[in-house]
């Protein structure tokens, strides 16, 4: 990757610092409430981008897993470890989207939890995650731990389209489908559409931040790693 590339990268990741708080003031003071919904519609600028987002972590580790697996002659530097890392901050992601979802339904249905498609399915990919770190903890020191972690995540990514679209579909649900997707048509004004794109774009951008961060730092504490071993 060239200079001027690395610079461009650099730069669209640094756009957090201005797209984050954008998004906070624009949810919260420029949007209007959702007619039915009223203020508590304003969670959706935030609850649809942390699901986005831990949707999104768990196939860049599908992927780079597929990558490491392919990469025979081990071209490319640390796939497995950069695979971890954005399952770490998928985790992140899907705490915080059960958080918030868990908030809506107490404010929409009374209660923090109903067992609704779409709360057990965020559940279900909550708990895949949360196995994939147990599995690589009880696997530390075994040289297969890279293979063994890469596969699951190309399994565990199998299973997103399921539990993300065809269960929640397929189920009643007391989802808000039927307050803003009244006959599969989503009932937003102008300011509402901008709000939720850019905080789409924001958590996106901030996802790639911190799995930058976290790419970074592996290499370092590698680095620091290969001159102990050195010295020794």
């Amino acid at each position: 990757m060239t200079k001027l590339n690395m610079k461009f990268i650099s730069l669209i990741l640094k756009s957090v610092y201005v797209l984050m708080p954008a998004t906070i003031v624009m949810a919260f003071l420029w949007v209007p409430p959702a007619e039915l919904l009223g203020d508590y519609s304003r969670i959706i600028y935030f609850h649809v981008p942390l699901a986005w987002v831990s949707m999104l972590a768990f196939v860049v580790s599908g992927v780079l897993s597929i990558m490491h697996l392919l990469d025979k002659k081990r071209r490319f530097l640390m796939l497995d470890g950069k695979s971890y890392n954005s399952a770490a901050v998928g985790l992140a992601f899907t705490v915080l989207t059960v958080i918030t979802g868990s908030i809506w339904a107490k404010l929409s249905w009374g209660s923090f939890w109903n067992w609704d498609p779409r709360e057990t399915s965020i559940l279900f990919v909550l708990l895949i995650y949360i196995a994939y770190f147990s599995l690589q903890a009880a696997l530390a020191g075994n040289s297969s731990r890279g293979r063994i972690g890469s596969v699951y995540l190309i399994v565990a990514m199998t299973t997103l389209p399921f539990f993300m679209f065809l269960a929640p579909r397929v189920m009643q649900s007391l989802h808000p489908d039927t307050i803003i997707n009244i006959n599969r048509t989503i009932y937003m004004d102008d300011r509402m559409w901008l709000t939720l794109v850019t905080s789409l774009v924001s958590f996106t951008i901030l996802y790639g931040y911190m799995l930058n961060l976290l790419d970074r730092l592996m290499l370092v504490e590698k680095k620091i790693e290969d001159i102990r071993h050195a010295d020794d």
